[in-house]
């Protein structure tokens, strides 16, 4: 029962660590509690983008005569709708126990906790405990909904995401509570399929975390679609009425009571580094995330951990390179593996949105290159003015880019807009390789493509545009 190393957690940063390990010959196990694939193939990533695309061909057909085509009225099939999402969350897992037994890893279904210096606890779902040795012990354990002390998730009144894919039948109205990714998300999804969706944000703009630029074309976007924004506001308490609530939220003008079937809790997101037996080893955490260096070992030596239960962004692609980087590190100290890995750049993460229009960014802003005292050049470049945005009838929103005036360096870029989060890779690439502006404009780009609008951009930026 000894393995090289063992991973609590199969998301995508522990699945993708224990894969690596094995390749590079580690005797690997993994322990999972719930479902192979963790929360983004199970009840994130992966089944709303199923749950958005319904909503994508739902509108569609609302527009079919803007291309042409007559339809009958379409109708929306609720059940089907989550049953087809949920189909396929389960092929996405079922593809993860193939990779498990392809790579010769074990998989331990059960909840697992340090026990001890080099030993992992699982407990099964009869209660029997078992003890396994391990020389590295990697904690990709994820995160779950944050809730506020006034807005606990009940799953009635109150519900988080995981409730909010599987609701027995369609809300008539829905407050949701945080404009970030999830928020605007299921906000876009419940919207287009004819649910009242009113958005509560606290900061003064929505998706906050985005360029300013962003957050005002996504409001004027959504306010079109029908959905009430509501920023400079929070949610005070939520109680029952009749088959609804009343939520008291209190805004700059003063409290006002607003009325729905259901309230959607979208405030973010906290680590699951509860009952890990974190405490008994010492390991170090803050700000309830564990304190790991940039190979991702914690003060503890032997015990790791990666993924949203440490520092920086709370993403899926990130989990996974993270898991990679901390294993291949581990085999060059143990000489199976040549190369040191190189460590993450966390100013070079793509961040993608999945609401229509889909949201894509990296690097800085332009408010935040200018705080970090850069002279900028700044380009935007409209979908509107794009040939194959025209052509597929999908024109709103821009492709922003930003340059350092004194040396050219691309600072960051930033996208609304139809299938952006498939044309930002660009921008990250070239960025890791220090690109310069003129480098990507001598570099051809297809026409006519959407991603074709960053050269736009840039070219805007520059006082070159050829197509503005």
């Amino acid at each position: 029962m000894a393995y090289d190393v063992i991973v609590i957690g199969s998301g995508p940063g522990g699945y993708v660590a224990a894969i690596r390990a094995s390749q590079l010959g580690f005797k690997t196990a993994v322990v999972e509690r719930e479902s192979l694939g963790g929360i983004c193939l199970n009840w994130g990533c992966i089944p709303t983008k199923a749950l958005l695309k319904t909503a994508q061909v739902y509108e569609y057909t609302q527009h079919s005569k803007d291309y042409g085509i007559t339809i009958g009225d379409a109708k929306v099939d609720f059940d089907a709708v989550i049953k087809r999402s949920r189909g396929v969350a389960d092929k996405m897992s079922r593809g993860v126990q193939f990779l498990m037994k392809k790579n010769k890893i074990d998989v331990i279904m059960g909840t697992g906790k340090l026990k001890g210096k080099g030993q992992v606890e699982v407990t099964d779902k009869d209660g029997k405990a078992t003890v396994y040795d391990a020389k590295h012990i990697i904690l990709a354990t994820g995160a779950r909904a944050r809730e506020l002390p006034n807005l606990q998730i009940d799953g009635k009144n109150v519900i988080g995401y995981r409730q909010a894919m599987v609701l027995p039948q369609q809300p008539k109205s829905m407050i949701v509570v945080g404009s970030g990714a999830i928020g605007v998300e299921f906000a876009y999804f419940y919207a287009t399929l004819g649910t009242k969706v009113t958005i509560v944000e606290f900061m003064p703009r929505i998706v906050p975390v985005e360029d300013e630029d962003i957050s005002k074309e996504l409001e004027k976007i959504y306010k079109k679609k029908g959905i009430e924004i509501m920023t400079n506001a929070s949610v005070e308490a939520v109680e029952a009425a009749g088959n609804g609530v009343k939520a008291k939220v209190k805004t700059q003008t003063g409290e006002i009571t607003l009325e729905a079937d259901v309230v959607l809790s979208a405030v973010g997101i906290a680590a699951n580094i509860e009952n890990l037996g974190l405490e008994a080893l010492g390991i170090k955490t803050d700000k309830g995330r564990v304190t790991v260096d940039k190979y991702y070992q914690t003060n503890v030596p032997g015990v790791y951990a990666i993924g949203d239960m440490v520092p920086g962004q709370a993403l899926a692609h990130v989990a996974s390179k993270e898991g990679i980087v901390c294993v291949e590190a581990i085999a060059y100290n143990e000489k199976k593996y040549a190369h040191k890995p190189e460590t993450i750049d966390y100013m070079n993460i793509p961040g993608c949105t999945y609401c229509a229009p889909e949201i894509a960014s990296v690097g800085y802003t332009e408010k935040a290159a200018k705080e970090a005292g850069y002279e900028v050049k700044v380009g935007k470049f409209p979908f509107s003015a794009s040939g194959k945005a025209s052509a597929a009838g999908a024109t709103e929103g821009f492709v922003k880019v930003i340059f350092d005036a004194k040396y050219g360096e691309w600072l960051g870029t930033h996208m609304i807009g139809a299938n952006v989060t498939e044309i930002i890779a660009e921008t990250v690439v070239a960025r890791k390789l220090e690109t310069t502006y003129q480098e990507v404009l001598d570099s051809i780009h297809p026409h006519p493509t959407m991603s074709e609008s960053v050269k736009d951009a840039i070219e805007v930026a520059y006082g070159e545009a050829i197509h503005l």
